[in-house]
């Protein structure tokens, strides 16, 4: 397996720039929930690594109470940072135990984390404990979380809803200046690596697959749908996705993507144990031992990548990741 280097942190070079300072009360509409701010939060509880790391590039580490949701390390620049902050759980924390941060605010960049059916609470459980709650526009926007966790995908994935959402935070917490350099410094990259990407000129008929984890290694896997994060990174590359489904995670069976016979597999890697196969060690002996995936051309040539699963999601690690992938891509022999 060839490892794809993501954790890349963003470098601020712009010129210094005047920006307002933000007007409050300040009111955002988040999800469809109406969030008001009379300043800017004291204390923030993150559920989730992406908002987390957005708090720590945007120098908002001081003002973070807890942080919860974690697949990945942080960003190395971040350890030190990140080692001093109440990790209240690596997966879902309780309400209660974040509560009891007392924060101004808590965000996070999952519906299935906190909304109708939130597992840490919905909007109304923090709006009675009087603390306002904010998701990334990458949750709700073009998107629909009323069939399933993860829910679907409607559109494709835009990162201009990543840069949004930084520019939210950024306004909340009234540091605009920091959210317009690091959306500047991320679209610089973003369009670099497009530009990369386009320069390999793949055949059309190019295809892969992206494998997150597997509730059981012998049941079918959980893969990223057309328009999920993972499929822009394959848009952008001339990439064909051999999963068609709208969902953002569903479960394929290894049969139908056998068949499809993927150039290429691009497998998740993480620190969660949730899931056998949350293992990078447990997919890739399955790769190669099961007799229906052990024939695909990927496996057999031995075309697996391996990706940080916080990659895998509307986060800054997904720009550097495409950079990474098209990077690796030069390397494999698809002509």
């Amino acid at each position: 397996m060839l490892r794809l280097t993501t954790a890349i942190a963003a470098t601020f070079t712009l010129a210094p720039m005047a920006f307002a300072a933000t007007e409050y009360p300040l009111t955002l509409t988040s999800c469809g929930h109406e969030v008001t701010f009379e300043r800017a939060p004291a204390s923030v509880v993150s559920v989730g690594q992406s908002t987390t790391e957005i708090l720590y590039l945007l120098g908002l580490a001081d003002k973070v109470a807890g942080t919860a949701l974690w697949v990945n390390p942080v960003l190395p620049e971040f350890e030190d940072i990140d080692a001093g902050i109440d990790r209240l759980s690596d997966n879902a924390p309780s309400f209660e135990s974040v509560l009891e941060k007392r924060p101004e605010l808590v965000v996070t960049a999952y519906e299935w984390m906190i909304g109708p059916q939130g597992v840490v609470g919905t909007r109304e459980m923090f709006d009675d404990a009087q603390i306002p709650s904010w998701i990334m526009p990458t949750e709700c926007e073009g998107k629909d979380n009323t069939q399933s966790m993860d829910g679907e995908r409607t559109v494709m994935f835009d990162t201009a809803l990543l840069y949004q959402g930084i520019e939210e935070l950024a306004a909340i917490f009234d540091v605009q200046d920091r959210g317009a350099e690091l959306v500047a410094d991320l679209r610089a990259r973003e369009e670099a690596a497009i530009a990369q990407a386009q320069a390999l000129d793949l055949p059309a008929d190019v295809s892969a697959v992206f494998w997150y984890s597997s509730a059981d290694i012998e049941i079918d896997p959980y893969v990223a749908g057309v328009n999920a994060v993972p499929g822009w990174m394959l848009s952008k590359l001339g990439v064909a996705n051999v999963v068609s489904s709208l969902e953002e995670w569903p479960t394929v069976g290894w049969e139908t993507i056998a068949r499809a016979n993927p150039d290429f597999i691009v497998a998740a890697e993480m620190n969660r144990r949730r899931f056998p196969a949350d293992d990078l060690a447990v997919k890739r002996d399955f790769l190669v031992s099961d007799p229906v995936t052990s024939q695909m051309e990927a496996v057999k040539n031995d075309r697996i990548l391996v990706m940080e699963a916080n990659a895998m999601d509307p986060t800054v690690r997904a720009i550097f990741a495409l950079e990474s992938l098209s990077d690796a891509l030069a390397g494999f022999d698809l002509q």
